[in-house]
């Protein structure tokens, strides 16, 4: 158990070290999912609604746990190496050539560095958080802006931090792997294109998350069916769009379609839209009874418009009937659908009361005898 099965740096590492920092991360692991699943139980059991900046301080708690396991693990293991401080570990050379140098010191400050960005992140996302709800205009989307641009910066910063403790010049690098940028450019451009496209929509703001938008059906598929779809954006990444469809999927499309598709934005511009019904009846039935009865169809809901003028009118004469237009107006809403519906079964309820007859197609077969 005691046994010396590898060295880490100056430290002999046993079968008996490697359980003891199993043991202590798992401690760690389990004492924050307990901690957390006690305070948020309590959270919900007293009805309290938990901001962001509540939510941020929770998580810099959690990953505060996952720290001290680390020191923890360090500190181990002294059982079998009483002669060797934590200093020595840290300035222990892994690598020492002339051009790198890298010890256990660099590492540590890498994943410091690293956990330093992430509480970095939740503190901005507190103070933006703050600074906005103050203002009238105040919206969550907005949040989400500036939130993600500044984790983005800070990472881009955490990035140029870790090169620079491992003495690598980034302006050598840069310039000595010019035609390997170039090639990868060259691979990657929707990549980039998608990263620039993620950037200007952050930027410019006219699709946010929360918005409802209407994107082209080819967006979402790779078959180009020339049919829409009303979407809902959950979130904007650096490279791609996270959407939710009326079915309740999740999917994510790249960046460029919303930069470069024409797209309909429910939630920005004027709240109402005309939308519309299509109904066909057989010929020979009354015209006025079903244009009145289509009305009081639209006027039933309570969800349509009744500022606006609801309009019914004979589109065509169709294969199999007379086919009429419904047109009404009503707020851009997310379940437009459960509302087309709605009007469709008061519309079946007042043709039956009426005996008007939805017509369906007929095919007459006739056989031969030879």
């Amino acid at each position: 158990m005691t046994a010396t099965l590898f060295e880490l740096g100056p430290f002999k590492i046993s079968f008996v070290n490697i359980l003891v920092v199993f043991g202590i991360y798992f401690s760690a692991f389990v004492l924050k999912r307990l901690i957390m699943r006690m305070t948020y139980g309590y959270i919900k059991s007293k009805g309290i609604t938990l901001g962001s900046r509540q939510t941020s301080w929770l998580n810099l708690v959690g990953q505060s746990f996952y720290l001290l396991a680390l020191y923890l693990s360090v500190i181990s293991f002294k059982f079998n190496n009483s002669g060797i401080t934590f200093r020595d570990f840290l300035k222990y050379k892994i690598v020492d050539d002339d051009a790198f140098k890298l010890d256990f010191f660099n590492i540590l400050v890498i994943i410091s560095v690293f956990f330093a960005a992430k509480i970095s992140v939740n503190v901005i996302r507190l103070v933006i958080a703050k600074r906005l709800k103050r203002r009238k205009n105040y919206s969550l989307a907005t949040e989400f802006v500036y939130v993600q641009l500044s984790k983005y910066v800070i990472y881009l910063f955490a990035i140029i931090i870790w090169f620079k403790i491992l003495g690598v010049d980034l302006t050598i690098l840069l310039t000595g792997s010019a035609a390997l940028l170039v090639g990868l450019g060259l691979g990657l451009q929707d990549v980039f294109k998608d990263i620039i496209s993620g950037i200007v929509l952050l930027f410019e703001g006219n699709i946010r998350v929360g918005d409802i938008v209407e994107v082209s059906a080819s967006s979402t598929s790779s078959k180009n069916t020339g049919e829409h779809m009303v979407v809902k954006i959950l979130k904007i990444n650096i490279r791609t769009t996270e959407i939710e469809t009326r079915d309740g999927n999740i999917l994510f499309i790249p960046n460029t379609r919303l930069t470069q598709d024409i797209i309909e934005n429910w939630s920005h511009g004027s709240e109402k839209s005309r939308f519309k019904i299509e109904v066909t009846v057989n010929y020979g039935a009354n015209t006025e009874l079903i244009m009145n009865l289509l009305e009081r169809a639209a006027m039933s809901h309570p969800c349509v418009n009744k500022n606006e003028q609801i309009i019914v009118r004979l589109a065509k004469f169709g294969d199999n009937g007379l086919e009429f237009e419904l047109l009404f107006w009503a707020d851009q809403s997310w379940d437009i659908n459960n509302y087309r519906s709605e009007i469709r079964l008061e519309i079946n309820r007042l043709f039956e009361e009426n005996s008007i007859e939805i017509p369906y197609p007929k095919r007459s077969v006739e056989l031969i005898n030879k």
